[in-house]
């Protein structure tokens, strides 16, 4: 059976006819700013934010709750399957980049949270899993005009994207980011227990046999430690402005 994933996208902004509009992928660590810079370059270019990483964490939020084991794959595809996932503008001032619901719910924070943290990387290790979400990936990835973060858009997704970007920070970093996101709702979290939770899923992104974490050989590498949010997008505007004008001269 195909996959019955309808999405809500975003309504696009107008652009001018001889604008080009590019596909720019975001790959990198966990907590590494993926999300954070992928709604900025989006706001900044007037293009679709899809972060990828959502689905799993939706699919991981569902299995939970229908107690499904997370390293199960035929039953997290057939899980898939059912699921009314979408994606939405934010519909709440809160600091959320899209709303995400299942349903009516919406499960935008809830997909955050620890529970789901530890337990998306075995989901998405899962080759029936992947396998139930790629095609909406990449019918989104072929519209062009769209900013996608995840861990293999860049070299699985959309190998064929204009813009490559692949984010890296230190351990540190990334736990000190994760624990402020978690205490900005409630949760308190050690950050020795959050840093563990992000070496795991550093090593079972990297070591996975389906899609694993890897780096794109032609993609702009930033350590997101060295670097505020607006200097990463400058880097980024940049090359996204050097493309357009090469396929304008052409």
């Amino acid at each position: 059976m195909a996959h019955r994933l309808p999405v809500l996208l975003q309504e696009r902004a107008i652009v001018t006819k001889t604008e080009a509009r590019l596909t720019v992928t975001i790959d990198g660590t966990a907590g590494s700013g993926k999300s954070a810079l992928g709604s900025l370059l989006a706001a900044r270019l007037d293009y679709l934010f899809v972060d990828t990483g959502a689905f799993y964490r939706a699919l991981t939020l569902a299995a939970l709750r229908a107690q499904v084991s997370l390293e199960d794959g035929p039953a997290l595809a057939a899980l898939a399957r059912t699921l009314n996932i979408r994606i939405e503008p934010p519909t709440a001032d809160d600091g959320r980049q899209y709303t995400l619901r299942l349903g009516a719910e919406d499960v935008t924070w809830e997909i955050r949270s620890q529970a789901v943290d530890a337990g998306v990387s075995p989901v998405a290790a899962q080759p029936e899993a992947r396998a139930a979400l790629l095609p909406l990936q990449q019918r989104l990835a072929r519209q062009k005009g769209v900013v996608m973060a995840g861990r293999d858009i860049g070299t699985v997704v959309c190998p064929e994207a204009e813009v490559k970007v692949f984010l890296t920070a230190d351990l540190e970093t990334r736990a000190r980011r994760r624990r402020q996101e978690l205490a900005e709702r409630g949760a308190g979290i050690s950050s020795t227990e959050i840093a563990e939770n992000l070496a795991a899923r550093d090593r079972l992104d990297s070591s996975r046999d389906t899609a694993p974490l890897a780096q794109p050989p032609d993609a702009i590498v930033l350590d997101t430690s060295q670097l505020s949010l607006e200097q990463e997008a400058a880097i980024v505007l940049s090359k996204v402005a050097a493309i357009r004008g090469e396929l304008t001269a052409r």
